[in-house]
């Protein structure tokens, strides 16, 4: 027995023990708020874009898990196709279904819209979750900044063309997933769409900022309806959204850096919980126009309560994708 203790107070085993436990630990502790009500969504309607992977994906399964009708509205119908399987197999609910959009096209935005109000007459939760991080300078099929383009744009279209259906279904929400990086945003009133200068990171935290300026405009334009909006920020997590990212795609990143920093990244699960928080939790009926994150409120940077340039990024929005005003559709 002596001998046992005393291997296991050897520096050899204890020093890296306690090491293990502590990362185990920081990582559970890094993993934030998580959503532990029980909820019955039998009979309600969600949409879930870019839900063939990541937050996406978790956030879909645990609506499934729930008895929610769940569309999946992908750009890649084979990874979708292939989330939707395993999220039948894992849930048993038939009712997930794989359905085709591209938010870099407005064209494909209005044939999602159209095909999914040929299907159902409802929609209880909008879950604006796709996009895409820190690109090369690229274009949407409109010719928008690709960031501005998939992460506001499209979905901004998305959404109008789904707020009669919304309204009809009210008590409904909105869900925009937006993240902390707004924080650094600016909207470039002189240069929104990138075309005089470009740089990835400034435009990724533009289109974050304008997720956020979007959901408070919304909410106001919203007030009485029943339909409520709000945005949050996921976490830091690990998931494919850095995969246009150069740097994270070196060897350095990928074999020293991430082993790193994996304690601190919180898992797609842990990531979806603030989602699945602000579509699902009953004492959120009425709140509306707010940010979460970890599963509760929290404030936003000042250039996000800039109500006139959330004005003016709206009238841009509605230039830009042919809407007059979608605010007053019914």
């Amino acid at each position: 027995m002596c001998i046992f203790i005393d291997c296991l107070l050897s520096p050899l085993i204890l020093w890296p023990a306690i090491i293990g436990v502590g990362i185990y630990l920081l990582k559970e502790y890094m993993q934030g708020g998580q959503f532990t009500k029980d909820t019955d969504e039998t009979g309600k309607v969600f949409i879930v874009t870019g839900a063939n992977t990541g937050i996406g994906k978790e956030t879909a399964l645990e609506i499934a898990k729930r008895g929610g009708t769940v569309y999946m509205a992908c750009r890649d119908m084979n990874r979708c196709d292939r989330a939707r399987n395993d999220i039948i197999k894992e849930t048993n609910n038939q009712n997930v279904f794989s359905r085709e959009l591209d938010l870099s096209s407005l064209e494909s935005i209005r044939e999602f819209v159209a095909g999914f109000k040929k299907e159902q007459n409802k929609l209880d939760v909008l879950i604006n979750n796709a996009g895409v991080m820190r690109c090369p300078k690229m274009l949407t099929k409109d010719g928008f900044e690709l960031q501005l383009g998939v992460n506001h744009i499209g979905h901004f279209l998305l959404t109008n063309l789904l707020l009669d259906v919304l309204k009809k279904s009210a008590p409904s929400r909105i869900v925009v997933v937006s993240s902390l990086a707004h924080t650094r945003g600016a909207i470039n009133v002189d240069d929104l769409n990138s075309e005089k200068s470009y740089h990835e990171g400034l435009a990724y935290s533009q289109s974050k900022l304008a997720n956020v300026l979007f959901t408070r405009e919304l909410a106001k334009r919203l007030e009485g309806s029943g339909v409520t909006v709000n945005s949050l920020h996921p976490g830091v997590v690990d998931t494919e959204l850095a995969r246009n990212w150069a740097f994270f795609q070196t060897n350095f990143v990928k074999f020293f850096l991430k082993p790193m920093i994996w304690p601190l990244l919180k898992t797609p699960k842990s990531g979806a919980q603030t989602s699945i928080y602000a579509a699902l939790d009953p004492e959120l009926k009425d709140v509306t126009g707010l940010y979460f994150s970890d599963c509760k409120p929290k404030a936003v940077a000042p250039a996000a309560l800039d109500d006139k340039v959330g004005k003016f990024l709206w009238a841009e929005s509605e230039k830009w994708t042919g809407l007059a005003s979608p605010e007053s559709k019914d």
